[in-house]
């Protein structure tokens, strides 16, 4: 149900990626309803923007079918009633700002918010997905822990989680075409132009984030299991993937099914290095429990 969930959760992120690319965020002033109707027209954006709400509301009976399939997990596994509480607070509060970026017109900080809470949800569905089923994942397998891998796992989903927010400010306030020229700014790394200094932030962040993440991946060959370094390989192929598509985008002046692809890339990737890090934290959870049954 938890994997059910994610996959509908990330349709409804496409979907929202989508609207606000195609600048068809406003095509519904009104929150629940859309021109104070619940069968709108669908002409233009109207069609992409009340579909990313009905899978919203889709997302509703599956998160209250979750809870009740992991309650009564949560008395034995205190990682699954975190995670169980962090995804119903998250999309509570993810309802709450898909009203209020209604409300606030589409502001960039509003989009931000919306964005990063929807990926944090997501984030916290599929790290669910893998502790609801750690004992069949790792059954046939030795789990290894080692800190520093946790620790270079935590910072490249850090990372990527900023370097995603940081593109849909980017996106959102109008600031995609600022940079032209790679890999500085008109020539310039250091730059003074509000749009400019956002977007060069979001190119540092992305560079780090590429860096940590393939250094991740060389600790977890060496000292990981075969699903962490799988995981882990997958969401470094698509960064690698991601940062075509953003070269791409600034050569081609932003088509927008480009930069689809650049957000619906970077959320793959983002998730696939959740995955990794819920790995190996599932994994030192069942040593724990190991020693404790020895």
């Amino acid at each position: 149900m938890a994997l059910l969930a994610a996959i509908v959760a990330y349709g409804g992120v496409i979907l929202g990626s989508w609207v606000r690319i195609t600048g068809g965020g406003m095509s519904c002033p009104d929150w629940p309803l859309c021109h104070g109707s619940l069968l709108p027209s669908i002409a233009g954006g109207t069609f992409w923007e009340w579909s990313h709400r009905l899978v919203a509301l889709f997302e509703t009976p599956l998160v209250v079918a979750l809870a009740i399939i992991a309650w009564p997990l949560c008395k034995s596994s205190r990682p699954v009633a975190s995670l169980l509480t962090l995804v119903v607070a998250l999309f509570s509060f993810q309802v709450f700002l898909g009203a209020a970026t209604v409300h606030l017109s589409n502001s960039p900080l509003s989009v931000v918010l919306h964005w990063g809470t929807a990926m944090a949800f997501l984030g916290a569905l599929v790290a669910l997905t893998v502790f609801m089923r750690a004992p069949s994942f790792f059954k046939a397998t030795a789990p290894v822990g080692h800190r520093a891998l946790t620790l270079a796992l935590s910072a490249t989903v850090i990372l990527t989680f900023l370097t995603m927010c940081m593109g849909a400010y980017v996106s959102s306030s109008g600031a995609g075409l600022a940079c032209v020229h790679l890999p500085g700014c008109a020539g310039e790394v250091v730059v003074y132009g509000s749009s400019q200094f956002v977007q060069m932030v979001h190119r540092a962040i992305a560079a780090s984030c590429l860096f940590t993440a393939c250094a991740t991946a060389a600790l977890a060959w060496r000292y990981g299991s075969r699903l962490v370094s799988v995981a882990l390989s997958a969401g470094v192929g698509l960064l690698f993937v991601q940062v075509i598509f953003g070269l791409l985008n600034v050569a081609w002046r932003l088509p927008t099914l480009m930069r689809e692809l650049h957000s619906a890339t970077a959320a793959l990737a983002f998730l696939c290095f959740v995955a990794a890090l819920s790995f190996v934290a599932s994994e030192s959870s069942l040593q724990r429990m190991q020693r404790v049954m020895t």
